[in-house]
């Protein structure tokens, strides 16, 4: 399916870019994840065991709805920007609407990254390049502690990764490739997801 048909599917609206948007140095501007290239993804990668999934910097609500609607399990989007909380809190309500109720939450929290509290469940984490490896760097550092006092396998989901994230995780981390997809029919090499395990 193309982004028109998944929109009208999902009965959503989380198309076009932001504009106008602050010049904030640790915070970037928001730009849909493609369906295509969520769709590449599941194809290969299987999600962990009781997949609890978080969208950081989720914009309009894409990422979660999508997940929510194919996998049917709790599926979190953090949201700085008030007005697209709210477009993705209406997006939500239109998409259970359409679709009905799951068995699943789907739920969006109108906060800095930094502020959540990462929870015992936790353990799907998707960055479309939301903010500076600064933020990156304290967010997954929350996601260590977490870790440490509810041991569980976690898996990084990164869209289109920077080099300053990729350099962060796999030279001061140490961390090891789990999975890479690279994207059919795109230009750029670096049109690719990176998922990290943890274990």
């Amino acid at each position: 399916m193309n982004e028109q048909q998944y929109e009208k599917l999902l009965n959503i609206n989380t198309s076009g870019f932001q504009y106008g948007f602050p010049k904030l140095v640790q915070y970037h501007r928001y730009e849909p994840t493609p369906y295509s290239g969520l769709d590449q993804l599941f194809e290969v990668y299987e999600l962990p065991e009781n997949p609890h999934f978080l969208d950081i910097g989720c914009g309009k609500g894409r990422v979660p709805i999508y997940i929510h609607h194919r996998f049917d399990i709790p599926a979190t989007g953090i949201e700085m920007d008030q007005k697209f909380f709210i477009e993705a809190e209406h997006n939500a309500e239109h998409y259970l609407q359409k679709t009905g109720k799951k068995h699943s939450p789907l739920q969006f929290i109108n906060d800095l990254a930094e502020n959540y509290c990462i929870t015992e469940n936790d353990n799907v984490f998707f960055f479309f390049n939301p903010f500076s490896v600064h933020v990156f760097r304290a967010f997954v550092n929350h996601i260590f502690d977490s870790i440490e006092n509810y041991p569980r396998k976690v898996d990084l989901l990164l869209y289109y990764p920077s080099p300053q994230y990729m350099d962060f995780l796999q030279n001061e981390l140490v961390l090891q490739c789990y999975l890479e997809v690279n994207l059919l029919h795109e230009k750029n090499e670096n049109e690719r997801i990176i998922v990290f395990r943890i274990s």
